[in-house]
Order: structure tokens, then sequence, then C-alpha cells
């Protein structure tokens, strides 16, 4: 019985988190990254996320950390984390 309780429990976590990554999105990245403002790679371009994937996510991650190009550092989420980054990235890329 507790075993079930535990799976419930992170099938709700999971939830929270998707739902998380998609308000941040909307929140910070939507902006630039739905339409391709500034040379942004639009969300879901596979086409336009490929070379920069190629270099990895790490720096990826660190990229939007520090700013590239026309992106100010952290972009538009301040208070984001490496891993809330990470997790923006990967909903974008699919």
């Amino acid at each position: 019985m507790k075993w079930m309780l535990a799976v419930a429990a992170l099938a709700v976590c999971g939830v929270a988190t998707a739902a998380s990554v998609e308000e941040r999105y909307n929140q910070s990245c939507v902006f630039c990254h739905a339409s391709g403002a500034a040379g942004a790679p639009k969300t879901g371009d596979k086409a336009a996320w490929a070379p920069r994937l190629e270099k990895g996510m790490d720096t990826l991650v660190k990229n939007t950390r520090e700013g590239i190009g026309a992106m100010p550092p952290r972009g538009m989420c301040g208070d984001c984390s490496d891993d809330e980054y990470r997790a923006l990235i990967e909903y974008m890329i699919k």
C-alpha cells in the first residue's frame, strides 16, 4: 500500500513539474522563442535547434545563464536554476 502512495506522489510531482515548465516558458521564453524574435530559435523548430544542440546541453544552459547574441543573461527568467533552464530548453526543442 505504501508503494502505491509513493508512486502516486511521484506521478503528481511529474505532472506538477511539467506544468511548471510550461508556466515558466509562458512567463519567460515565449516572448522570443514563439516568434523567433532577434534570432531566437523557435520552439519546436528542430532545424533551428540542431546546431545549438550539437554544442551540448551544458553549453546551452551556460549560454542561457550568461546570455548570448540578443538574449540577455538569464533570458527573462532571472530566478531560474540551471536545472530549470535545462527543462525549458528540453521543452522548446520538442
